[in-house]
């Protein structure tokens, strides 16, 4: 059973606004709850003295706004600065903000690159993946970094393939996942886009696909035998009318869960 947290008794009459994503906070909870969902987004607009005044102003917490104030004098780190407020807080235990301290350390040792794929896998994980496509989409059509390797655009396009399979986007995803071997070389990659081919293309396109290519052709091979197999272990007959049903009811239950 999970130990009950009292709740800061202050909300905000004027809240605390983060103009890059349209939020308002009212209260110290939410600030904080904020800040563990968005760790990869804290920047200037979190760390400065605005936030100080409101917390001392609008939550009646001069104490915890001084000692913000006093770190902004010693020109502390954005991290020190929002853990400052996690302890504060009293909401989170010492595990708690030792694993946030752990991700906001290795956060901070990243590109900006690979904090934009960082945000776009925490999106995916949460079941955010249109918004995680979006983010994906960013880095790949964006200006490349060419400070970091190659292999991490293509873990970024099969990252990608996954944030369409989930959406049931075959066709897309096989795209993605093309370009995702043809940078890394993965035969796992390989496979992978191989399968969302299988499920993207009528049958006649897809063999003719296959043809001509040893590599394709046997690990297609091996892919149908394993499909295979993992449906005679369920005992299930899918029928294809069956499959495309349950697309349909999936993607109106993700519509309606973003709304």
């Amino acid at each position: 059973m999970g130990s009950l947290i009292l709740c800061h008794r202050k909300r905000a009459r004027q809240p605390y606004e983060i103009a890059r994503i349209h939020m308002r906070i009212y209260t110290i909870e939410e600030l904080c709850y904020y800040i563990c969902n968005n760790l990869y987004l804290i920047d200037y607009t979190m760390v400065n003295r605005q936030l100080c005044s409101w917390i001392d102003r609008e939550l009646e917490l001069p104490a915890l706004a001084e000692k913000l104030r006093e770190e902004l004098r010693q020109n502390c780190t954005m991290e020190q600065f929002v853990l400052t407020i996690l302890r504060e807080s009293t909401i989170y235990a010492t595990g708690d903000i030792n694993k946030i301290q752990g991700i906001l350390e290795h956060l901070q040792n990243l590109k900006d690159v690979e904090r934009l794929k960082y945000k776009a896998d925490s999106l995916q994980r949460s079941g955010e993946y249109e918004t995680a496509i979006l983010v994906y989409q960013s880095i790949i059509n964006g200006e490349w970094d060419n400070s970091v390797s190659k292999l991490f655009y293509g873990k970024v396009y099969a990252s990608l393939g996954a944030a369409y399979g989930r959406r049931f986007l075959y066709e897309e995803a096989a795209r993605v996942y093309l370009e995702a071997y043809r940078i890394c070389g993965d035969m796992e990659i390989l496979r992978t886009y191989l399968y969302c081919c299988y499920r993207a293309l009528p049958e006649d396109q897809y063999v003719k696909m296959l043809s001509g290519n040893s590599v394709f052709l046997n690990m297609a091979s091996a892919m149908k035998e394993e499909i295979r197999e993992v449906q005679r272990e369920i005992d299930v007959d899918i029928s294809e009318e069956q499959f495309e049903l349950w697309k349909k009811e999936y993607r109106k239950s993700d519509k309606n869960r973003s709304m």
